[in-house]
């Protein structure tokens, strides 16, 4: 989600209540699934304890060996997933703090904190965003027990933690993480303008303690795009990064631009291309092929609190775009959009997704809000097309909600629905089914290695 909490999420809502006054009610019934006849809904988990509020919103994933790891803006929960169609919570805790969106290493896991605490701890409340004693950033977690996981340290980086990405260095002895953030003002003192960067933290993973800021490198220089018509907000810094370590390549996106950047030095990542798009208000997550010659970047128009899958919006705003790397630029290629207008109430617009690992194919299962779950091939870079779907009713009564974040691993389609907790889904399709062949030891999405 785009919009930081308490910050600029009411500017969010109103883009919600404005949408939503141009279109028509539908007929769906209150959690009512429909799904394409080739997904299968194996399970549903929903939230528990602490996290049953409408204000704990799920939020990522990621996955290691039998395990899954899901944050939510109340902590984080542990799941079995040994037998997909009967998951199990494992723990579950509490330690609030938006968005808590999570990676995992070994015996470690990592949360971003993109909201200001009046200090680092789990029982910490909300801070006042102008005091320089407001801490927010990087939690590590020791996670060697997964029934009792051991908070064991914070790094405060600047404008905090909104989404990070786990980077490993060439010797394995280390992970970095970066760190994406934005949003400045002069009036918070550890987050003032120009914020042109990103934080890079490094982890030791033998003595994880020593975990600190190790570079802040300048992504824009010259501010980036601040002046395009139509932008959610202007760049200033990133909103997520994913990497390709292998290639030395990282995709950025950074509000207002897609970027491409060489991170063969990782405490010193420098940006090769940059482009922008006239139909893209807010550039938020972005996705290589399995070769590292394509990238999907989406556009969450509205910031995730709008009602945009809609015909008033059209197919070519919130959504995705397909680029392929063209001699080191990025060439844009099409759009992909789900083509099922949703309610008025229902939050819909491109989210975190993940690719599904068929050899020699460009599919991606991605997350919609409550626009659901889509699983679409983008082979043809000029042509994507979908392949399956999962969605629900719109919530009753209305509130934020859907998928935020849908990742394929090991067979399964896994769903982290901001409202409805766990959800499990199998796709049996030609084009698919060789990917249930493919087995994983650890899955972070935005850290991609290739299958």
């Amino acid at each position: 989600m785009a919009s930081r909490l308490g910050r600029v999420l009411v500017l969010a809502g109103a883009a919600l209540t404005l949408v939503a006054a141009t279109m028509p009610a539908q007929a769906e019934s209150a959690d009512k699934i429909l799904k394409s006849a080739n997904v299968e809904h194996v399970a549903n988990l929903p939230k528990k304890g602490a996290f049953t509020g409408p204000d704990a919103f799920n939020s990522d994933l990621a996955f290691q060996g039998d395990y899954a790891y899901q944050g939510n803006y109340n902590g984080f929960t542990i799941y079995s997933i040994k037998d997909p169609a009967k998951p199990k919570v494992v723990s579950q805790v509490t330690c609030e703090g938006a968005q808590n969106d999570v990676s995992v290493k070994g015996d470690l896991l990592f949360l971003s904190v993109d909201d200001p605490r009046d200090s680092d701890s789990c029982k910490s409340d909300y801070g006042t965003p102008t005091s320089k004693k407001s801490w927010e950033g990087i939690r590590i977690f020791d996670i060697s027990d997964k029934s009792r996981p051991k908070y064991i340290k914070a790094v405060e980086t600047a404008c905090g933690s909104h989404t990070h990405t786990l980077v490993p260095d060439k010797s394995g002895k280390s992970v970095y993480l970066y760190v994406s953030s934005y949003m400045p003002a002069d009036i918070y003192p550890e987050c003032k303008p120009p914020h042109d960067r990103i934080s890079i933290v490094k982890v030791p993973l033998k003595k994880p303690t020593d975990a600190k800021v190790v570079s802040r490198p300048v992504l824009f220089p010259e501010g980036g795009n601040e002046q395009q018509s139509g932008l959610l907000l202007p760049t200033s810094g990133c909103h997520d990064i994913t990497v390709f370590p292998s290639k030395n390549l990282a995709a950025g996106a950074c509000m207002g631009d897609g970027v491409l950047m060489d991170i063969s030095d990782r405490e010193r990542p420098k940006v090769t291309a940059t482009v922008t798009d006239e139909n893209f208000a807010f550039w938020h997550s972005a996705t290589f092929n399995n070769t590292g010659t394509k990238v999907v970047f989406t556009d969450e128009l509205g910031g995730g609190a709008s009602a945009t899958c809609n015909a008033t919006i059209g197919a070519k705003r919130g959504a995705d775009a397909v680029f392929d790397i063209v001699d080191g630029e990025l060439v844009h290629k099409s759009y992909y959009k789900i083509s099922r207008h949703q309610d008025s109430s229902e939050n819909c617009v491109a989210h975190n997704g993940s690719l599904i690992p068929v050899k020699g194919k460009d599919i991606m299962v991605q997350a919609w809000y409550q626009g659901g779950v889509s699983i679409w091939d983008f082979t043809d870079s000029s042509a994507p097309k979908e392949i399956g779907y999962f969605e629900r009713g719109p919530l009753k009564p209305r509130s934020i909600g859907g998928s935020w974040s849908a990742y394929y691993y090991n067979g399964f389609i896994y769903s982290s629905d901001i409202q409805k907790g766990f959800d499990v889904l199998r796709i049996s399709d030609k084009l698919t089914d060789p990917a249930a062949k493919v087995r994983l030891s650890i899955l972070n999405t935005q850290t991609q290695l290739p299958f």
